[in-house]
């Protein structure tokens, strides 16, 4: 990801938390000039995609403004939110279609056996935490390598999630697990690979526990993204999209046909939520997220 300005801010390969520590100075000046983007009327959407939007790639904007901003879009959705900005997304009636906030990181996850007490204490309260606020799907991370065998690995992470799962299941709650890259965006990680989520998921064999199938992440490590779908989509509880190379636009300026793959989706039966998670170098990114939404609205 190349540098770039957010405001007056210089940006270089901004993270989640990095732009979620961004977007209060940011919706302090969206607030005070009171402007929001110009949201034109668009048509409506043809409903065979639910559509959401991932928060850490609009940190100029409010989580209030974000709201406005897919409502005006014609969806009701935004991605990997936490407990403390659920009542801002229920008064706006936006749904919470990624749940995050029990996880430790993204380096520290299940496939490190050290870091299970604590996760089993935090996935357990969080759980809790989605199910009363009527939402379904929790985020979680493999953790990286640290030198493990990735069998190894995958050994922990079904004894770390088992331990979780059952309450999981009682509570109507998916642990959905992220495919990420190691090549480029986060080094080590060891759910690298959609054969290694796939293997865990056929090893716990739970509808509460699956994959987020990151597009961007899969196509850097594996390609063949609409055969994976094709074939591991039962697996599939979630999906990212981003342009490759560079986490930017999803438009004809990079690799992936995201029509295509979004059809090749829908033709799955999938009823999940698809979000956006490109971080927009357009001098209008409400305009490049609407032009995604109408990409991937097949």
């Amino acid at each position: 990801m190349s540098d770039r300005s957010i405001g007056s801010i210089q940006v270089s390969r901004l993270s989640r938390r990095d732009a979620l520590r961004i977007a209060v100075a940011g919706s302090l000046g969206l607030g005070a000039s009171g402007v929001l983007p110009a949201l034109a009327a668009a048509a409506p959407l043809k409903g065979n995609i639910k559509h959401s939007v991932a928060r850490w790639t609009f940190p100029q904007q409010s989580v209030a403004q974000l709201c406005q901003t897919v409502k005006g879009i014609g969806f009701a959705a935004i991605d990997l939110v936490g407990p403390e900005d659920w009542p801002t997304l229920k008064a706006h009636g936006v749904y919470s279609s990624m749940c995050n906030g029990a996880e430790l990181g993204l380096t520290k996850g299940f496939a490190g056996a050290q870091f299970h007490e604590e996760l089993v204490a935090r996935y357990t309260r969080h759980i809790d935490l989605v199910a009363d606020a009527g939402y379904r799907n929790l985020i979680c991370f493999s953790g990286n390598r640290n030198g493990m065998d990735p069998q190894e690995g995958l050994a922990h992470a079904e004894a770390g999630l088992k331990r979780i799962l059952g309450h999981a299941e009682k509570r109507g709650v998916v642990l959905v697990m992220e495919l990420l890259n190691s090549r480029v965006d986060h080094p080590d990680y060891l759910c690298d690979h959609s054969a290694w989520g796939v293997e865990l998921c056929q090893r716990l064999g739970s509808d509460n526990f699956g994959l987020l199938y990151d597009i961007y992440h899969m196509q850097i490590m594996e390609g063949d993204i609409i055969a994976t779908i094709g074939r591991d989509h039962a697996h599939f509880k979630h999906y990212h999209t981003a342009g490759v190379p560079g986490r930017h636009e999803i438009g004809d300026q990079q690799e992936l046909n995201y029509p295509a793959i979004c059809r090749a989706i829908r033709d799955t039966g999938f009823d999940g939520y698809l979000a956006q998670e490109f971080s927009p170098v357009s001098a209008d990114p409400v305009g490049s997220l609407r032009e995604a939404i109408r990409l991937c609205d097949v």
